[in-house]
């Protein structure tokens, strides 16, 4: 095995470490209400970030705004888990990836809480800054909605987003 060979391999291992440490920065900084660490995960130019029912947005601001406005809120706990990442290295600067999500979200204003989980399809770049998502897209595979009354979870909805039918 060449030099080279070993040198390519190598650097492939590191991108993806290093994709991997982006993607759990991102969930955290999700969790965190950390909002400047949350944009800079995405490229600064114009990127796709296709959210579903949360909404598709083509710049990193634009989502930004939407979770200050939407989750950045004392009475709103967040926790993603990504997890089960599946990495390929396309080139020296460009990488595609899919992740499974499990989120749950308690409300403690409306008692609620929220499960889902899913799973994000990435395109990532290589910049003078490292690597950052240009391209991210989630869809859902389960849902779990649950009031709290009197100390007991009722369930309000249970569904697979997939199987519903297209209106």
């Amino acid at each position: 095995m060449s030099d080279s060979t070993i040198l390519q391999r190598i650097q492939q291992l590191e991108d993806i470490e290093a994709i991997k440490k982006l993607k759990a920065r991102y969930f955290h900084a999700c969790d965190q209400k950390q909002l400047e660490v949350m944009r800079e995960c995405f490229v600064a130019e114009s990127c796709l970030i296709d959210y579903g029912a949360v909404g598709v947005f083509d710049h990193r601001d634009a989502l930004v705004d939407l979770f200050r406005e939407q989750a950045c809120h004392d009475h709103i706990i967040d926790t993603h888990h990504g997890q089960n990442p599946q990495i390929s290295i396309i080139s020296d600067t460009v990488a595609v990836a899919c992740w499974d999500l499990f989120f749950f979200q308690i409300n403690t204003k409306r008692n609620r809480l929220t499960q889902l989980s899913g799973f994000y399809q990435d395109r990532f770049v290589k910049t003078d800054g490292g690597w950052q998502i240009q391209a991210t897209t989630f869809k859902a595979t389960s849902t779990l909605i649950s009031d709290l009354q009197d100390g007991l979870a009722k369930v309000v909805a249970a569904m697979n987003p997939q199987l519903l039918p297209v209106a």
